[in-house]
């Protein structure tokens, strides 16, 4: 089994945080949003990974294709690096990896996660996970007939088709047939908004009779802009305290503190005269003086002074001081 995780960009929406740190690579809980993403993917197929092949743009450095070959590395995969060079779709990015698109494959876009339980219909050619929603026409959906099988994907219905949303995760029994349907629609030019879509490959996969069915998640959380990266991580953090992981670490220094949980507290945190909590993310080498956060994601070696924080996503190295007077703030920085 191979994953693909198209993940070419860094994420307008999330600016500044990635700036420097491409979207997926943005600690939700601890751990990267991508990390999480292939670890849950595994979870739920429940069989060996033999590869996992990242879509990247060029210019997120050799750090950052070190760690996504070392997240594959952790589950026993091989990790490889595939560039897009330009914006042009999921279609485009999929075929960027062209060279792995063979046998048994998931494709998951790496700013979402999602909790599931499911047996995975190894019969199908294709599974769509999906996940019920109040507002179907801001989504794509599909449509179902009474064999629960997938007969249509309509993008942000005007009038009621479906509740159930695409989150961007497919299985595909042999991805080679995608592929060949993908390098028709790129052939062809078949473009929607100057991009090429993964939609036009399923379709035409499915217009030769190959059958879809939909694989039901009970949790998606989205990654996409600060406020809901803030929920996810809260969430998150939620579902890994009532399933009993460690989330603190035991290195971190308390000095007439208080920590609520859940909240993820990295390696060599300090935290002095602070309330942290609940729904907290704390990364590594941070401290944090005089101050009360809660849901909050904070990353590395972060300095924070005289706070009261609520729904804040702080980035690394960053210095805030609630009795600032003087400022230094760049490009695409945020105060609310």
């Amino acid at each position: 089994m191979k994953i693909i995780v198209p993940m070419a960009g860094r994420g307008s929406r999330l600016r500044p945080h990635t700036l420097t740190v491409p979207k997926p690579l943005i600690p939700i809980a601890g751990k990267p949003i991508v990390h999480r993403l292939v670890e849950d993917i595994a979870g739920v197929l429940d069989e060996s990974i033999d590869e996992i092949a990242f879509v990247i743009a060029e210019d997120f450095g050799d750090k950052v294709e070190t760690d996504l070959k070392a997240i594959a590395e952790s589950l026993g995969a091989k990790g490889t690096i595939y560039y897009q060079d330009q914006p042009l779709g999921t279609g485009h990015a999929i075929m960027c990896a062209k060279e792995s698109l063979e046998g048994p494959a998931v494709i998951a876009y790496a700013d979402t996660l999602f909790k599931a339980d499911f047996t995975l219909d190894k019969e199908a050619d294709g599974v769509i996970w999906v996940k019920q929603v109040e507002n179907p026409e801001a989504y794509g959906v599909v449509q179902l007939n009474q064999n629960n099988e997938i007969i249509d994907l309509v993008e942000k219905p005007q009038e009621f088709v479906s509740d159930l949303a695409v989150i961007g995760i497919y299985y595909f029994k042999d991805v080679a047939v995608l592929k060949e349907e993908l390098q028709g629609v790129l052939d062809k030019k078949l473009t929607r908004g100057g991009e090429y879509q993964i939609n036009d490959g399923i379709e035409a996969m499915r217009a030769k009779g190959l059958r879809f069915v939909p694989g039901k998640v009970d949790e998606w959380m989205d990654c996409g802009n600060k406020n809901v990266t803030v929920e996810t991580n809260g969430r998150m953090l939620n579902f890994l305290h009532q399933e009993g992981k460690e989330l603190v670490s035991k290195a971190v220094k308390i000095k007439n503190s208080e920590i609520t949980e859940p909240c993820f507290i990295g390696e060599n945190v300090e935290l002095i005269n602070a309330k942290i909590g609940p729904n907290v993310s704390v990364g590594d080498g941070t401290k944090i003086e005089n101050s009360t956060i809660k849901n909050s994601l904070i990353q590395n070696f972060a300095e924070i002074k005289n706070a009261k924080l609520d729904n804040a996503m702080i980035g690394n190295h960053a210095k805030f001081n609630g009795e600032f007077t003087q400022v230094s703030i760049g490009d695409y920085s945020v105060l609310e």
